[in-house]
């Protein structure tokens, strides 16, 4: 489950393929953040899109009256985002940057993360989950979706059961909910996905 695990150059990646072609390419809100916005009762606020890779995440909940910054390890794909809605108005902050070595600032009423998290080497996790704390208001929430245990598929991002989510976020976040779900994309049948909401306490 927690194998050494190799990922492509995301800039390369990013340069080469269209990102509708690739595996993880949603045009629509992830039915997971649908639900929990429509639950949390959340409309407004600032809203951090880590990873955002195609930025369809970003746009639509822009479009919804949400601030949101938007970003990516990739330079390529957020100028490819970006040019998607030049000249709408949006109100999206599209910035290059790498979690680990963040150079965000602000804080933020609710962060997503569809598919960074589970890509970072193991030795990360803790970093990470400081970085977010830190990027969040108090009561703000994360919404994480990572691949679950369950997935069969060799290779890919790493893979988690809830007990692990648990231990890896519960010293900083509340746990409000862990739900087993799928990763909705381009791949057939979709991949097994954990789906958690967590809070700042």
């Amino acid at each position: 489950m927690n194998q050494e695990r190799t990922f492509p150059n995301w800039e390369q990646l990013y340069q080469e393929q269209t990102v509708e072609s690739m595996p993880w390419f949603n045009a629509n809100l992830d039915p997971d953040i649908e639900k929990t916005l429509t639950k949390l009762n959340l409309t407004t606020g600032n809203v951090l899109d880590i990873g955002t890779g195609p930025g369809t995440q970003a746009i639509i909940l822009a479009e919804r009256g949400f601030e949101v910054t938007a970003t990516d390890l990739s330079e390529t794909a957020i100028q490819k985002a970006a040019a998607k809605v030049q000249g709408k108005g949006l109100n999206i902050n599209w910035q290059q940057d790498d979690i680990l070595n963040s150079k965000l600032q602000g804080d933020f009423d609710l962060i997503i993360d569809r598919g960074c998290f589970h890509v970072l080497p193991p030795e990360s996790r803790e970093k990470y989950v400081d970085l977010v704390y830190d990027l969040l208001k108090p009561t703000a929430y994360l919404l994480l979706k990572c691949f679950c245990y369950l997935e069969a598929r060799e290779g890919g991002p790493y893979k988690f059961k809830p007990e692990q989510i648990r231990e890896i976020f519960g010293t900083k976040l509340q746990i409000v909910s862990i739900e087993e779900t799928v990763y909705y994309g381009n791949l057939d049948p979709h991949p097994l996905a954990l789906f958690s909401t967590m809070q700042k306490a």
